[in-house]
């Protein structure tokens, strides 16, 4: 081969001082895309994190609301029943009136657990970013080689 023809070996030559291979922009882009992807997903477990100490607050008052319409009828409701039967309503009247005093009890506390569950909202920055991310992903081009950098590639 003469000195101005290129060889086989010519086409993949050694970095500049300073430049970067292409393996190693190769490793960067991976990297720097890694760590976009972890910082996502600790987003989304921050924005989430809130949302699941509503849900458990509305769980556990769903929980006492259920203990209280299951458990504390049995205890309170005959002595509630003989109390209004001493002042003098009819005995099925009186069990009547203090189990619709439990079940009216039972929707206050199922309300409350509902106002909690209604304040879930979804994750929304992390959604935006990772909308934002995939615009981005979608829109990347390589840019192209300069000419110096051509010529250089040819020789």
């Amino acid at each position: 081969m003469s000195a101005g023809t290129a060889g086989p070996s010519d086409s993949s030559r050694a970095p500049y001082e300073g430049e970067r291979s292409v393996g190693q922009l190769f490793a960067a882009a991976t990297a720097d895309l890694s760590s976009l992807v972890h910082d996502e997903i600790a987003l989304a477990k921050a924005e989430i994190r809130a949302d699941v100490k509503r849900g458990v607050a509305g769980s556990v008052s769903g929980v006492v609301a259920g203990v209280v319409a299951l458990a504390s009828i049995p205890m309170f409701s005959f002595a509630a029943a003989y109390l209004l039967k001493f002042w003098g309503v009819p005995l099925g009247g009186a069990f009547a009136i203090v189990g619709f005093a439990y079940v009216l009890l039972a929707v206050i506390l199922s309300g409350l657990a509902w106002r909690s569950f209604k304040k879930i909202e979804p994750p929304r920055r992390t959604i935006e970013g990772a909308h934002a991310t995939a615009d981005v992903l979608k829109n990347a081009r390589p840019r192209p080689a300069t000419p110096e950098e051509r010529a250089a590639m040819e020789r």
